[in-house]
């Protein structure tokens, strides 16, 4: 099953694909949906309104997660790259929710940098709530899949050591277009081809089978920290191929269309756009 959240004139709506339309779900979003124990019955049994899904806007996927938990250094090849030493434990950090975009909106560069680059990221949706669960358990609590594109402003994250100021940058990340949930695609969603492209050249290409830390034990270990709530999103690292990792380094351009893409999961279309007038 595939869920979304779409704009209409004046609000918006969770929504499910049936084909080639997009059918209205009693809920303003899908983090709305999920916040029911019942959420998928009620999904499954939707019958309101219908939309083509070639005329649909997507507005994030969950608007306001309760949480935006993100994974750094979670490829090795992305870890050498960056020249760091490979973690031993899951290196955790979080963005704000007014960071989110929609699947086809555009990615608002910054007035205050010039290095600004991609992470295509396999998104994790929890759709139940998990404190102290075990690895062996911890896919029980997840819903499904989405993309991310975890959009790095690079001066700023290494201002300091810690990386939330350069990571939740105002309309920089889009997420989406679906959940994909969880009996559509393989436990934890391993396997699953990752890839990113900026104005039609592959900029990364990998599997999420490369994860230092896969689905289940990031679960596992942030149930440790805080009760994971349904609707909380989990971005899950990125592999090698960042432009800050290139030599020289390349980054985004007023103009430059951002694709990402999952295999199973759906694709993001984002083109760049300059910064926005002061004020």
């Amino acid at each position: 099953m595939k869920l979304c959240t779409i704009r209409l004139d004046r609000s918006t709506t969770a929504a499910v694909l049936r084909g080639e339309e997009l059918v209205e779900i009693e809920a303003r979003d899908v983090g709305e949906l999920l916040a029911d124990a019942g959420w998928r019955q009620r999904a499954e049994s939707a019958d309101g309104a219908r939309h083509r899904l070639d005329e649909a806007s997507y507005a994030p996927l969950i608007p306001r997660p309760p949480k935006i938990i993100c994974v750094g250094l979670n490829y090795a090849t992305h870890i050498a790259e960056m020249g760091r030493e490979v973690p031993a434990h899951p290196t955790f950090f979080a963005k704000f929710p007014n960071s989110l975009i929609g699947a086809h909106d555009p990615i608002q560069l910054p007035r205050v940098s010039t290095s600004v680059d991609w992470e295509v990221e396999l998104g994790v949706v929890i759709g139940s709530p998990a404190r102290h669960v075990s690895r062996d358990d911890a896919l029980d609590h997840v819903a499904g899949y989405t993309v991310v594109n975890d959009i790095s402003v690079r001066d700023y994250q290494r201002r300091t050591l810690q990386f939330l100021q350069g990571k939740t940058f105002e309309a920089t990340t889009p997420v989406g277009p679906w959940l994909v949930t969880s009996d559509e695609l393989p436990a934890g969603g391993a396997g699953l081809p990752v890839q990113c492209e900026v104005d039609g050249e592959v900029m990364q290409a990998s599997t999420t089978s490369d994860l230092l830390f896969d689905v289940a034990t990031l679960v596992s270990y942030f149930s440790e920290i805080a009760t994971l709530e349904p609707g909380d999103l989990i971005a899950t690292g990125t592999p090698d191929g960042v432009g800050a990792g290139r030599t020289p380094p390349v980054f985004l351009r007023d103009g430059q269309v951002v694709r990402t893409t999952i295999e199973g999961v759906g694709e993001l279309v984002n083109r760049c756009e300059g910064p926005p007038p002061a004020g």
